[in-house]
């Protein structure tokens, strides 16, 4: 398992890489290349800034049983569908049960958009989104080590 991270605009980088350090899970941080990143512990792809050209790195670099932390529901769609798990920075896990919903606000909120009309924007971001956030990744990352005895648990 790897964490793979939608970083342009992601508030969370610190606790992902606290955690990826933790358990000894690689960490990859993807950013075009308007976004100067540096880490101690991940490593750091750079793209160019063409539309989605994060989106296509993650792909191409994602594999089963990786996780991505993004909060672009048709990248967390994709990735899902490549057996990848999803997780969005506030801590809302990527599911069959809610990913068809999501996609569907999303296209609703721009079609609004087009035809003029206001869509609200995203709340302030609290400390309990970070405590979400962390709790849902060290479950996922602990879920699916690779535990000595073969197991998967502990």
């Amino acid at each position: 398992m790897k964490i793979v991270v939608d970083a342009d605009a992601c508030p969370v980088k610190g606790i992902i890489e606290t955690v990826g350090e933790r358990w000894g899970v690689g960490v990859v941080l993807v950013s075009n290349h308007h976004h100067r990143m540096q880490s101690d512990y991940a490593s750091i792809v750079v793209v160019d800034g063409a539309s989605q050209a994060a989106d296509l790195a993650i792909m191409n670099m994602v594999c089963r049983g990786d996780l991505v932390v993004t909060q672009d529901y048709g990248l967390a769609s994709m990735v899902m569908a490549k057996g990848s798990y999803a997780l969005d920075p506030s801590g809302r896990v990527f599911n069959d049960d809610n990913i068809d919903r999501l996609l569907m606000n999303r296209y609703l909120s721009q079609k609004a958009r087009r035809a003029g009309g206001r869509t609200r924007g995203p709340r302030k971001r609290r400390q309990l989104d970070n405590d979400r956030f962390a709790h849902s990744l060290e479950r996922i990352v602990m879920e699916n080590m690779d535990w000595p005895d073969g197991s998967g648990k502990s």
